[in-house]
């Protein structure tokens, strides 16, 4: 196999000159690197019968970094030059002033790497991805005289990073990812409703564009949107809840996953601070990060440090037991990176971040666990949330659920919002299902202004005497 010509040497930079300068920019402090990057991504969005979006872009560009005890310094330039990683060396210079500390040393090597070198853009080519977002329009249309609008879009990115350490040494990632989303809205009388799903991954389109793959994903928003058609009002109250497998992992993700970072427990803001080794949640619940499962849309061969991905226990049978570290925070820590140190863009400083998060199965048959609920209601999906990292309280909307009556499913309600607080929750937890799921592949995830691709996944799982707002007194 042909050894890939790096990105330093692809724009005339010499790697001898470069760990010179980077060598200097980084005398004294206690660690950093050059992160190099080159992306190229597109966007293509079908609505209402028309083309209306399709955008191409190819961006790169390089950020230097210097750590110095709590403190790091972070440049970036879109230009990739031996002079522009000299401006970058004179400006993180700065948070090393007065600071003489011992440099780290490199991260270890890893043969794994998930992904080859094919650029998954160029196939279909852009009149057939048109046609594809054609035949999803008039498909979902045809299916119900409900469909009143749809809306369908194709998005992808290649991108590829370089992570180079002041001894020379370079550590190199290829990262694919594309995703498929069909949203609809569905009408009757006066009433609408919208219902959307998406598919996606690291991989090529293929996966997604075969008729009975994109009309599963059209199928789906269109039940969705449906369902919604004739869900009540959601009540409003303490309930017992339901959460379905899949998908509604996101709110696992939010309440407690950003709990599990590493700086937010090295700086004492999160809820989990301090706990190491305690039980914060029910026997039988374990939670675990890994990045390393091929294909997945947080599955990366290697951080944006150069640091291995690796599968993390969190909490293990309800007890804490790790956190999602980056270099810097590990080190204050006195603790190993767990290869979570991730990045938006070269313009970004890297952070502890989650990859793919979610919790294995249990025991119990998910119907056995929603036969348990006299009253209460079933969340199959949720749209958007927050979290407060400190206290740990959180508020979702559903945007499916139902009404649990006597252990059966009854009436979809629209507008429930559940509120509660998540270290709490995991501790109200007395049946954890045997189907974990992980997502179809669409979560991104925001922290400190900054957006990654991350999986998330759970299997169903009982929570006693959650708040659920709605419209509806209970």
């Amino acid at each position: 196999m042909t050894q890939p010509i790096s990105l330093l040497d692809s724009n005339g930079v010499a790697p001898e000159r470069v760990k010179r300068l980077i060598g200097e920019a980084l005398s004294g402090a206690d660690d950093g690197e050059l992160f190099v990057e080159y992306r190229q991504s597109e966007t293509l969005g079908f609505d209402n019968g028309r083309l209306k979006v399709a955008n191409f872009d190819t961006a790169q560009g390089m950020g230097l970094r210097a750590v110095a005890g709590e403190a790091a310094g972070y440049a970036h330039a879109s230009e990739i030059s031996e002079s522009a990683i000299s401006r970058l060396g004179n400006a993180v210079s700065v948070v090393k002033a007065g600071h003489s500390g011992t440099f780290a040393s490199a991260p270890q090597r890893s043969n794994v790497q998930l992904y080859g070198e094919e650029n998954p853009l160029g196939a279909p080519s852009f009149e057939e991805k048109v046609r594809l977002l054609e035949a999803i329009d008039s498909y979902a249309r045809g299916k119900s005289d409900k469909v009143r609008q749809v809306s369908a879009s194709l998005a992808g990115s290649w991108q590829v990073v370089e992570i180079v350490r002041p001894d020379g040494s370079i550590y190199r990632d290829v990262r694919p990812l594309v995703r498929l989303n069909v949203s609809v809205v569905a009408g009757e009388g006066d009433r609408q409703e919208t219902g959307s799903h998406g598919v996606g991954g690291r991989c090529g389109y293929a996966e997604f564009i075969s008729p009975d793959s994109w009309q599963a994903v059209a199928d789906e928003a269109i039940r969705q949107a449906q369902v919604n058609l004739t869900a009540v009002d959601a009540p409003a109250g303490e309930s017992d809840v339901v959460l379905g497998a899949g998908w509604p992992g996101v709110l696992l993700h939010e309440a407690v996953g950003h709990g599990l970072e590493g700086d937010f427990n090295r700086r004492g803001e999160s809820a989990f601070a301090g706990l190491m080794g305690e039980q914060v949640a029910s026997k039988g619940i374990t939670i675990v990060d890994d990045g390393t499962l091929p294909g997945l849309r947080g599955s990366i061969s290697i951080d944006d440090e150069g640091t291995p991905s690796s599968r993390t226990v969190l909490i293990e049978d309800g007890k804490l037991v790790g956190y999602m570290q980056d270099r810097q925070n590990a080190r204050l820590m006195n603790m190993a990176s767990t290869g979570n140190g991730r990045r938006q863009s070269y313009a970004h400083i890297p952070m502890p971040r989650m990859t793919n998060t979610y919790m294995i199965s249990g025991a119990y048959d998910p119907q056995e666990i929603l036969a348990s609920v006299k009253k209460g209601i079933y969340a199959a999906s949720f749209g958007g949330g927050q979290v407060d990292i400190t206290s740990g309280k959180f508020v979702f909307q559903c945007t499916e659920a139902y009404l649990i009556e006597n252990g059966k499913l009854g009436q979809p309600v629209k507008g429930a919002m559940l509120i509660g607080n998540g270290p709490d929750a995991l501790t109200r937890v007395p049946m954890v299902g045997n189907d974990m799921a992980l997502d179809p592949g669409i979560g991104t995830c925001g922290k400190n202004g900054q957006g990654v691709p991350v999986g998330v996944g759970q299997p169903t799982l009982r929570i006693d005497r959650i708040t659920v707002g709605g419209t509806q007194a209970a």
